[in-house]
């Protein structure tokens, strides 16, 4: 008799186990060598490709001010760092990777002053701290010091509270813009009228752009210098000649560039200082404009410290779309008529309908209205582009560039100051990089919200998972009971 081999029971369903269990070990198998060779080559990518910046002030990214400079170079440029092994700073570390990553022109060189003590001394004679920094192109090179790049900013407006910020964006495309240009931008200073000297933030943020400074007298000369890029006026206390008026408009007339920070005086009136305007429709009003608008004007100074309406232009985009706002104190009110002899002018900043200019100037005893006081609104700073390619900008506060007022405004006046010089200038792209605050902003949030955060995270969450977990368990029992 044949013998007939019957299958044990169960022996096909061990069969298919065996076999789901291999396959599902080769596919594990192939994900994990999949994702070891993905983490291989991600690794060996830089780190500018592979990190993201999270952090509120944008740490850890370049603008694209950086970026213009950068990709428009020409000639090589050599960053070294001068710092000893180990104390590496890890912002400075990502911001130089960021400058070698962006051009082949840019080179990263790491200076131990362990083993080159003497390197630095060639570039400058200040003291070199751990971490500072030297750009160099060619014959010409600049020094980057530690506290150039972290910066302690005074505020004076808050019983002298110190804030810190990054500002190595900004040194470092600054430094790399001037050793590679073969000419600054010059602006010359006009003198001999009691001009205020530049008070040292915005003198150092003009330093900071590149912008090369010299005086200039217009009673020795036959003519603007042809050297000049921009004529800055600055805080005058007496009035200009009608020579010196002459020289000056018939320099905005064709061509020339002028940056005018004139408010009204003690004593007497500018006025053939401000009869360069009405040649473009624009007339300067007497006295000292006062705000009715609570809105407009600075509850700590009074409302003749202004908060003025800035309207749409280059000068002041950058600081609208970041919702800053400069700070006007003791300006003269600019009225702008509908005939401006073939020029273009804009109205850069603006009171609200409610001001009005006090004709008693300095000597108001009060901020109340009074009967011949002049009806706003008025415009506290103009842009006037003439006929002939000229280029006027007008601000009319001489004090709106002081430390103090710039603290107040968090920094919005001098940059405004400076977008206005850079615009005349031509030099568009590199208006200021602002620094990175260092401060921390903390979330604040309420005791019940805490709890039910609390709860939450601690109580309800893993509760989920587990319910989530054992749900599946059952499930996959279940369907393995089932008869086939």
């Amino acid at each position: 008799m044949k013998n007939i081999n019957f299958p044990t029971a169960g022996g096909g369903a061990g069969q298919n186990a065996l076999r789901g269990g291999a396959y599902s070990l080769a596919v594990s198998a192939v994900v994990l060598a999949i994702l070891v060779v993905v983490n291989i080559l991600v690794s060996a990518l830089p780190e500018a490709l592979t990190r993201y910046d999270i952090s509120a002030s944008r740490l850890y990214s370049i603008t694209s001010n950086t970026k213009v400079v950068v990709n428009a170079l020409e000639e090589d440029v050599t960053i070294y760092w001068v710092v000893q092994s180990g104390q590496e700073d890890e912002v400075i570390e990502n911001l130089l990777d960021k400058y070698d990553s962006l051009s082949g022109h840019i080179r990263v060189v790491k200076k131990n002053p362990d083993v080159y003590p003497a390197f630095a001394e060639q570039y400058t004679d200040e003291t070199v701290e751990n971490n500072s920094l030297i750009v160099e192109c060619g014959d010409k090179s600049r020094f980057i010091g530690y506290g150039d790049i972290y910066v302690q900013d005074v505020d004076l407006s808050s019983y002298y509270s110190a804030s810190y910020s990054f500002d190595g964006e900004g040194a470092v495309t600054s430094a790399i813009d001037y050793v590679v240009s073969e000419e600054l931008p010059k602006v010359y200073l006009l003198e001999g009228h009691g001009e205020q000297a530049l008070p040292a933030s915005f003198q150092e943020q003009m330093e900071k752009e590149n912008m090369e400074t010299d005086a200039l007298s217009l009673l020795t000369v036959d003519g603007i210098p042809e050297d000049a890029d921009c004529v800055m006026i600055y805080a005058p206390q007496s009035d200009i000649s009608q020579e010196e008026r002459a020289l000056l408009a018939d320099y905005a007339a064709e061509g020339g560039r002028l940056l005018v920070i004139a408010g009204p005086v003690q004593d007497g009136v500018l006025e053939n200082l401000y009869s360069l305007l009405e040649d473009y429709g624009v007339e300067a009003n007497e006295g000292i404009v006062v705000e009715g608008d609570r809105e407009h004007y600075s509850a700590f100074q009074g409302p003749a410290v202004l908060l003025p309406d800035m309207n749409s232009d280059p000068i002041t985009e950058s600081l609208a779309e970041e919702n800053y706002h400069p700070v006007m104190p003791l300006s003269l009110g600019l009225t702008t008529a509908r005939y401006t002899g073939g020029a273009a002018v804009t109205e850069l900043l603006t009171t609200s309908y409610d001001a009005y200019s006090k004709l008693a100037g300095y000597a108001m005893a009060d901020y109340e209205r009074e009967e011949g006081d002049i009806d706003g609104p008025f415009a506290l700073a103009v842009a006037v582009e003439t006929a002939g390619e000229g280029k006027i900008v007008w601000f009319t506060s001489s004090y709106f560039l002081e430390d103090m007022y710039n603290a107040v405004s968090s920094g919005a006046n001098v940059n405004l100051g400076i977008n206005a010089l850079s615009s005349l200038i031509g030099e568009t792209e590199a208006m200021a990089i602002r620094s990175k605050s260092l401060n921390y902003n903390y979330l604040t949030i309420g005791g019940a919200a805490a709890s039910l955060l609390k709860t939450t995270m601690v109580g309800v969450f893993p509760l989920a998972y587990l319910a989530v977990g054992a749900a599946v368990v059952l499930r996959r029992r279940g369907e393995q009971n089932e008869p086939a």
